[in-house]
């Protein structure tokens, strides 16, 4: 892994540079990221200083904020609040609300694999009441905040036993208390990619806390901020510490990008 900073001198110099971009991206995970986790996925929110710095850069001139989440697109938009002209993409790159964008949904195939490895999974959640099955458009995901380690150990093994022998193609992807499988082979590396292209974007600034994100920080090139929020090995340029420093972080650049 190459070396992260934690330095703020340094992340504000990034940023600075970053500011004075023709056409700036800033692409942004929510759970984790702008908003704390919670056990209910359902009751949390965006730290309102980082939203208001959001809603500053999504009014700044050539500058959109996109929130690139492995939420369904329809939570997403209802845990964020987001206006309806804030691009989103949810499911870790699946679902698109972002005007220019035509990727078709899913097709009846993939539908019908969504289908059976939910079935299989609902089978394991009976097992484990603390465990949480969460049924998306493109997959579905097996909350173990709430369980026990042991029982969350146990109920990640039987999963991926389930989902494999559902589905031998799934994908799967771990993170923070949470195992993901989805019948689409997408990662936030491709989302932030195509909205790069979608965009023009001369620069892209990126911040997530989570092991999907890792795929998003991969894409980044030079000139490019990626900013990983709490610990863990990572692909990024720089860390702070949880959501509430990324707040101070996201108040900079909107300042920056508002008066360059």
């Amino acid at each position: 892994m190459p070396e992260v900073s934690t330095d703020p001198a340094v992340l504000t110099a990034a940023l600075e540079t970053l500011a004075a971009a023709p056409r700036l991206l800033v692409a942004l995970d929510f759970d984790g990221t702008l908003a704390p986790f919670a056990d209910d996925p359902a009751q949390v929110g965006a730290l309102p200083g980082s939203w208001a710095a959001v809603l500053t850069l999504q009014r700044a001139a050539d500058t959109e904020v996109v929130l690139v989440s492995g939420r369904p697109l329809e939570g997403l938009a209802r845990v964020s609040y987001a206006p309806d002209g804030m691009a989103l993409v949810g499911s870790h790159g699946v679902e698109w609300r972002v005007d220019g964008h035509d990727e078709a949904a899913l097709s009846e195939e993939e539908l019908a694999r969504v289908a059976r490895v939910g079935a299989a999974l609902d089978e394991v959640g009976t097992r484990f009441p603390d465990v949480v099955i969460e049924h998306k458009p493109a997959g579905h995901g097996v909350h173990t905040r709430r369980a026990s380690p042991e029982d969350a150990a146990a109920a990640n093994a039987a999963a991926h036993a389930a989902a494999h022998e559902a589905d031998p193609d799934v994908l799967e992807r771990g993170g923070k208390d949470i195992l993901e499988f989805a019948v689409r082979h997408v990662t936030k590396g491709d989302a932030v990619d195509r909205l790069r292209e979608l965009r023009g974007a001369d620069a892209v600034f990126f911040a997530g806390d989570d092991v999907t994100d890792e795929d998003a920080f991969r894409v980044l090139r030079d000139g490019d901020v990626g900013v990983k929020v709490g610990e863990g090995d990572t692909l990024a340029g720089h860390r702070v510490a949880d959501p509430a420093a990324l707040t101070d972080v996201l108040k900079q650049l909107a300042r920056l990008r508002a008066t360059r």
